[in-house]
């Protein structure tokens, strides 16, 4: 039996959670959920975007889903990362059937340090027209995330590391990075693994023009933001993006897409990036026959383009979509 953190949040992340447990219910595995409050309507309730017993549930569990958060979203999610040291951001690139991609070929894995950079250090306001944000880049992390992205490389069958920076005009931080990045390269160069690098402004143009040349992109916290942000627009928008959030003892899964408060409340939200997610969180668990059962049953249910929400082109709700998938599997 798995212990999963269920944190909706705000907005579609509560419905596309209730998607989600519905389809995992289709499963032949044991899950208990236990649920946890966050974001903005938690705020309002409890006076915390995330309570201490929300974050003990997620520490205390196998694995946690988190559907999304509003305009607190950076005292949840980036809290979360930092408390549990979930150092690790995928976030996968892929095209599928049935949707907006621009490419029908590609199929990137953005590997994104989860813990430094500009969003750790914070920021401050030295007069009222000016303020001051703090890059922070170390060997330890960096090392760390970029030898998890040749690793996810090796044992994935990639053949290609790509590491993405902008060493030519920040070349104390940046430049360490890309100088752990080749000390690491020459460990796998006998396994196969060809590494490369990119300016984040030349990668940005690349993933457009030649997007299938890359494999593995690795990065620091920010690019890998914004970088796999632009990637979701290449295969059909962002509520087709997974994530997950790996540390040493703790892993958090989530979809890409935000709260959505447009749309919240409607029953119309695409719910494939929370269950892309939930497909994620099984291939952590060691549960890989049951994530292939589950992208298959997406990739049917996206290919005959019947049961799918209006972003993709149908008029189903978001419950009519996982009936439909829980269905396939």
């Amino acid at each position: 039996m798995y212990k999963i953190a269920v944190v909706p949040g705000d907005g579609i992340g509560k419905e596309v959670m209730e998607a989600t447990i519905n389809v995992l219910d289709g499963l032949d595995i044991d899950f208990e959920y236990e649920y946890g409050l966050a974001g903005d309507e938690c705020l309002e309730k409890t006076g915390k975007a995330l309570p201490d017993e929300t974050l003990d549930l997620v520490r205390k569990s196998d694995a946690c889903l988190f559907g999304a958060a509003g305009e607190s979203a950076a005292d949840v999610i980036v809290k979360l990362r930092q408390s549990l040291k979930l150092f690790a951001n995928l976030r996968p690139v892929k095209s599928y059937p049935g949707t907006n991609a621009l490419f029908d070929d590609l199929d990137i894995m953005i590997v994104r340090e989860n813990t430094e950079d500009l969003y750790k250090a914070g920021e401050e306001e030295y007069t009222e027209d000016g303020a001051i944000a703090r890059k922070v880049i170390t060997r330890e992390a960096e090392e760390r995330i970029i030898r998890y992205a040749f690793e996810y490389a090796k044992n994935n069958n990639k053949t290609k590391v790509t590491g993405v920076h902008k060493a030519n005009v920040l070349k104390k931080s940046d430049g360490l990075f890309k100088k752990i990045l080749y000390e690491v390269a020459d460990e796998y160069k006998d396994q196969g693994i060809e590494t490369n690098d990119f300016y984040v402004d030349a990668t940005s143009m690349y993933l457009i023009t030649q997007g299938n040349q890359f494999q593995v992109i690795v990065t620091t916290n920010l690019y890998g933001d914004i970088l796999s942000d632009e990637g979701a627009g290449l295969v059909g928008g962002l509520g087709l993006i997974p994530s997950a959030n790996i540390g040493e003892d703790n892993a958090l899964f989530e979809p890409v897409h935000g709260s959505a408060p447009d749309i919240a409340g409607q029953g119309i939200a695409n719910p494939i990036a929370m269950m892309l997610s939930a497909k994620m969180m099984l291939d952590y668990l060691g549960e890989q026959e049951s994530a292939s059962r589950l992208e298959n049953a997406i990739l049917k249910v996206l290919k005959e383009g019947k049961n799918v929400t209006g972003d993709l082109g149908g008029n189903a709700s978001t419950m009519e979509m996982s009936e439909a998938i829980k269905n396939a599997l």
